[in-house]
């Protein structure tokens, strides 16, 4: 039975399993972080250009999130040694940045976690660099569609199976693959929280939304098969057909009549081509 609990000054930070219930001084933290966020993936779009290194993107993300004085997430997150996670064409997630230029045509996730006065705003976003080909502009518009149709699930009395099937649905109605391998899960305080939140399920199933939970969803959806491999870093994961692969990410709260999402860009940027 899915336990909850409502968070206050007070509540132990350790990951319990439980699902927070987060009152208006959370969800004020999480806007905060979120606008960061956004902010961040909103600036760094100019740069994802074909020639860039995916380390230079990162220097760029790094020093944003210093400037603004908070702290990058997964920097010495169990031993990860960037501010970011980028990911092309056929990386699933958790692409670590290095020397490699991005090349025309390649499509680009960019994950970035910055922590503001102890809250995590978590989101990422896919950008095209040059002239990306129909095929994988495509995979990049429907996964977009994917986490928006989930978000329109999230609200209160609905249950997560209700948001995993939206994107499930949407994915295979174009004959994509959902990855199984990684989920969103609970945010706040903690970087990784419960529930998890997996991207297939069936209506009606797993824990119900009530207002103040907090969490994230983010679809990974392949034109191929779902199934993915971690390569020998232990970071990055890759679809094991070599197909093309694109994620979206928000941070979102559960409100008295809907959601909130933490992350939506103070630009308007929604989904590639950004203008």
């Amino acid at each position: 039975m899915t336990e909850y609990i409502a968070t206050n000054a007070d509540t132990p930070l350790a990951r319990t399993g439980a699902i927070k219930l987060h009152d208006e001084a959370g969800f004020a933290g999480m806007r905060k972080a979120g606008r960061l966020v956004a902010e961040i993936l909103d600036a760094v779009t100019p740069h994802v250009v074909p020639g860039v290194t995916t380390q230079e993107l990162d220097d760029f993300i790094h020093k944003m999130i210093v400037d603004a004085g908070a702290v990058p997430a997964t920097l010495g997150y169990r031993g990860y040694t960037h501010s970011s996670c980028i990911s092309i064409n056929h990386v699933v997630c958790h692409g670590i940045p290095s020397d490699r230029q991005i090349k025309d045509g390649d499509i680009v996730n960019i994950d970035v976690t910055p922590i503001v006065d102890g809250w995590h705003g978590d989101s990422s976003r896919m950008y095209l660099a040059g002239n990306v080909p129909l095929k994988a502009r495509r995979l990049v518009e429907v996964t977009y569609d994917c986490l928006m149709l989930g978000i329109e699930q999230a609200k209160p009395g609905n249950h997560l199976g209700d948001v995993s099937h939206a994107i499930q649905q949407h994915a295979e109605r174009h004959r994509y693959g959902v990855v199984r391998d990684f989920c969103g899960h609970g945010v706040g305080q903690l970087f990784h929280d419960a529930p998890e939140v997996v991207h297939v399920g069936r209506p009606g199933t797993g824990p119900e939304l009530r207002p103040g939970m907090i969490f994230t969803i983010e679809p990974m959806i392949n034109i191929g098969r779902a199934d993915v491999k971690l390569l020998d870093d232990g970071w990055t994961a890759v679809t094991r057909d070599r197909s093309l692969s694109a994620q979206f990410e928000h941070s979102i709260g559960i409100t008295e009549d809907g959601c909130e999402i933490f992350t939506t860009s103070p630009k308007g940027y929604t989904k590639p081509p950004y203008d």
